[in-house]
């Protein structure tokens, strides 16, 4: 992936591999980075390494499922940054982070929702401390976009899987009708609102690198802009109304 890029992108394109949830390589990707810009340091960092599953019902996910998703979208996201934070503030530079909109609005059980909620946090900090150097900090949501994250039957099969792990206590508490249901609806959404203009989120990166005034969050994406952030301000209540009602009943429902 990385020489293919770099045959078809311009010789002024460097590319190094990097593993977000591996410290040392992190630290190697660092010491490359600083070999390549010197003493002008780092003028962007775009933090885009992301995974989303396993996504499904909360109470049929374990630990060790929250851990994986957590371990790429936040602490590597963090980890990355803090690393290279001190190349960045030599250039007086931007830090971009890639966040979603279920970072504002959380629509679905597992680590993708919790990691995005901690994104937009660390952003926020990260943005009021380095502020005095000259560091401006960017947070992206995007809303449903096709890539490899949405891949529908890649989606639909790990959905599958983690139904046959659940315990069957839980099972019965939910029922097959409930996970068929559910499939269809996950199916049905991977289906319909993915757009496939990418362009939406690269333009926003290309904004808050480049641009003299960046702002603060990027809304990538009409569902993004004109759902999400909308229900996100619903007070609570009303939000909870509309949304609880796209799930079907359990099986051992009151």
């Amino acid at each position: 992936g990385a020489q293919q890029l770099e045959r078809l992108s311009s010789d002024r394109l460097k590319t190094t591999l990097l593993e977000v949830t591996s410290t040392e390589s992190i630290e190697a990707a660092t010491a490359w980075v600083k070999e390549c810009v010197g003493n002008k340091g780092l003028w962007g960092l775009v933090n885009n390494a992301g995974i989303v599953h396993p996504t499904c019902p909360n109470e049929w996910l374990t630990k060790e499922d929250y851990i994986k998703v957590l371990n790429v979208n936040l602490i590597g996201l963090i980890d990355v940054t803090l690393h290279m934070l001190p190349l960045v503030k030599k250039a007086k530079g931007r830090v971009v982070n890639i966040s979603s909109i279920m970072g504002r609005l959380s629509t679905m059980g597992g680590g993708y929702c919790l990691s995005k909620y901690g994104v937009e946090a660390f952003s926020d900090s990260l943005r009021r401390e380095i502020h005095s150097f000259g560091v401006k900090v960017a947070i992206i949501e995007p809303g449903y976009f096709r890539t490899s994250m949405t891949d529908i039957q890649k989606s639909l099969e790990i959905l599958e899987q983690q139904w046959i792990k659940v315990p069957e206590e839980i099972k019965e508490s939910y029922g097959q009708p409930y996970f068929d249901s559910f499939y269809e609806m996950f199916k049905d959404n991977l289906a319909s609102r993915c757009s496939t203009d990418l362009y939406m989120v690269t333009d926003c990166m290309e904004h808050a690198l480049i641009s003299k005034y960046p702002h603060t969050r990027y809304s990538a994406g009409w569902d993004s802009r004109y759902i999400f952030i909308p229900l996100s301000y619903f007070p609570t209540a009303i939000t909870d109304f509309l949304l609880t009602p796209s799930f079907s009943k359990p099986a051992q429902a009151l």
